[in-house]
This record gives C-alpha cells, structure tokens and sequence, in this order.
C-alpha cells in the first residue's frame, strides 16, 4: 500500500525511485504540529523498506523549509503537560531523528527559507543539505529558555562542524547566513532559489541509482562509528565490506566497467 500521509505532502517518482516529503504549512512558514511529528517519524520509518524508493528528499512549500514547532499548536500545548507528558512530546520529536538517520535511504533535505529549531535539527539529520541561496539557519532553543541539546541536536551538530562551531551554535541560537552555513560544512552547497529542487532531485537520482544495500550499510557506520574506537571501526568496516563484496552489486559494478557501461544496481 502507497505511503498516504495528511499532514504534509508526498510523492514518489517512479522513474529515478525518488520520494519526496514537502512540509505543506506555508502560512505558518511549516511549523510543526504533533500530527506533523507522528506522521514525519512513521513516514520515514516506512521508507527504510518501502518498495520502489531509493532515496529521498525532504523540503517545504513556500517562503521556509521548517521553523520548528508551532508557537500555538505546540508550544502553548506543552504548558498543560505534566513531567510525564512533556517527557513523551520530547521522546517523540527525537523518535523523528532517529527515525531519519536510522532510515537506509539517503535523505537530501533541499532547504528553501529559514530553516530554525526543529526544522535545523531535521535538516542536520538528514544527509546531504543543500540550501537556496535565502536559506538562513538557527538552532533557536537557547532563545526560548531551553538546552540547544535537543532532539540529538548537541549529537549530530559537533559531528558536521566541529565543537567550537556547534558550541555557538547551540548557545546562542542565531542565525546565520548561507554563506556562513556553507564555509563551515552545514551546508553542502548553495544554489539560487530557482534551482534548489532541480539540484536536490538530481542528487537524490544520483544516490538512487547507486548500490542501495551499501548506502545503508554506510549510514548505519556513520551512526555507530561515532561511539568506536579505532580499531573497532576498521574491524566493524572489514566485516561489513566484506559482506558487500558477497552481494550482487559488487559483481555488477565489475561487470559493468568490463563492458563500459554504467552499472544497474539492485
């Protein structure tokens, strides 16, 4: 059964096996709801498996990609929650995360607007982050009396620009520019507004039509890696190369450059 979700937009072309999720809130510049939250989170643990989708793109309909969670949908909400309560909406908004990182597809997050709270952490999560070129950013939770350690925020940030940068980053909760964003590796590249989907599709087609199964194996390292030493990672990655030396990819791309021609993964 197709992926129907109600609270944002979604499609898949079937022609390069790209799925596209668009956050579909223009008037409220795509603020985040709870229904918005659940379905983003099952949605993207439903692309881990679901057939005909090899990779994906996440962006958002008019002048924003996401500005975080909904001042009065959200935010006012939360006042009338206990600790257990607020403790389940926070579980929830990190499940999303894990929910990105943990899905095999690659993520391409084409970034259109202001990009802030929720919608930077999203952002950070997803792979590759390529920004139009209005596309400022603000991990803003300092500037509403909360920790910048959100939603794996203080996990995922260090690890794309470094501790000094990530430190003022999440302290601060300014924006900052593309340009800025770009210089210390947030953003992958910038383009002119015009472009931004046309560039975001031709990447995620490019990943979709790469080896799948070692694309999911890669992201799984990138997760894990983190938390190994050395000697654990270069075992971890022999034993996970090794096993995609065994798959029918391998002989493909072989076969493929003997006959000079491009190779068709599984």
């Amino acid at each position: 059964m197709a992926l129907s979700p109600t609270s944002f937009r979604y499609s898949l072309d079937a022609a390069t096996a790209v799925a596209t999720i668009t956050l579909d809130r223009p008037e409220r510049l795509n603020a985040l709801t709870f229904e918005v939250y659940r379905e983003l989170r099952d949605t993207f643990r439903a692309l881990d498996t679901e057939p005909g989708v090899r990779a994906v793109v996440i962006t958002g309909a008019g002048r924003a990609f996401c500005t975080g969670g909904d001042v009065e949908d959200i935010i006012g909400a939360l006042f009338a929650r206990d600790a257990a309560g607020l403790l389940e909406f926070t579980r929830l908004t990190g499940d999303l995360i894990l929910a990105i990182r943990q899905c095999r597809r690659p993520v391409v997050a084409a970034l259109n607007g202001t990009v802030a709270g929720a919608g930077a952490v999203i952002a950070a999560a997803s792979d590759i982050r390529i920004a139009s070129d209005t596309a400022k950013i603000a991990f803003l939770f300092s500037r509403v009396g909360l920790t910048g350690a959100d939603m794996g925020a203080a996990w995922l940030l260090p690890r794309i620009v470094g501790l000094a940068q990530a430190s003022e980053l999440l302290l601060l909760g300014d924006f900052i520019s593309p340009e800025r964003a770009a210089a210390i590796g947030l953003y992958n590249r910038v383009v002119p507004g015009e472009r931004l989907l046309a560039e975001a599709a031709e990447v995620a087609a490019r990943l979709a039509r790469g080896p799948g199964h070692a694309h999911g194996i890669t992201k799984q390292a990138l997760n894990e890696e983190a938390a190994m030493d050395l000697v654990s990672a270069i075992e971890h990655e022999a034993r996970v190369q090794a096993e995609c030396m065994r798959h029918p990819n391998f002989r493909e791309a072989y076969e493929a450059f003997r006959a000079r021609r491009e190779p068709r993964f599984e």
